[in-house]
């Protein structure tokens, strides 16, 4: 797991916030987490709203240059940033248990596919927290996930 934990005015955080994500988000964490919100109540999803507002909260906290590629493209990569988010969140009392699990789990779908080819020590990890969700979790996720990547926008690059 990731530990970086950016400060609010450092570099990172700001450009990852207001500016560059990676190849995959057209921008910034702000606009990107805007767009994904609106995807889900333009769909009439309105149980997606909180979720939607803080599902990439801790994102900027985590953002740093995993690889040549992101040097090379002056990009960032988030390992573990819905953990970050889920870990800012989790004591909030006037957020559902529910919000709180998406938020948490938004990226597990993603993480699986990718982690069984590249970390399958990860993967596993990934696999055993997918199943012990509920069926109705599981399609949930799988919902918020296409909001998430209408949220993203053209590809960068």
């Amino acid at each position: 797991m990731n530990h970086t934990n950016n400060k609010i005015f450092s570099k990172p955080f700001l450009d990852s916030l207001f500016f560059t994500q990676n190849k995959w988000h057209q921008h910034g964490v702000l606009v990107h987490t805007l767009r994904v919100t609106y995807e889900a109540l333009r769909a009439g999803d309105w149980k997606f709203f909180a979720a939607g507002i803080l599902h990439d909260i801790g994102k900027p906290f985590t953002a740093f240059k995993k690889d040549a590629e992101d040097y090379e493209y002056d990009e960032w990569s988030f390992t573990d940033h819905e953990e970050k988010s889920y870990q800012i969140i989790k004591n909030w009392t006037f957020i559902s248990d529910y919000t709180k699990q998406i938020v948490r789990y938004h990226y597990l779908i993603r993480d699986i596919k990718k982690s069984k080819t590249e970390d399958y020590e990860r993967y596993l990890e990934k696999k055993a927290i997918w199943d012990s969700l509920d069926a109705s979790m599981h399609r949930d996720l799988e919902r918020f996930l296409v909001y998430d990547d209408r949220g993203k926008g053209k590809k960068r690059r």
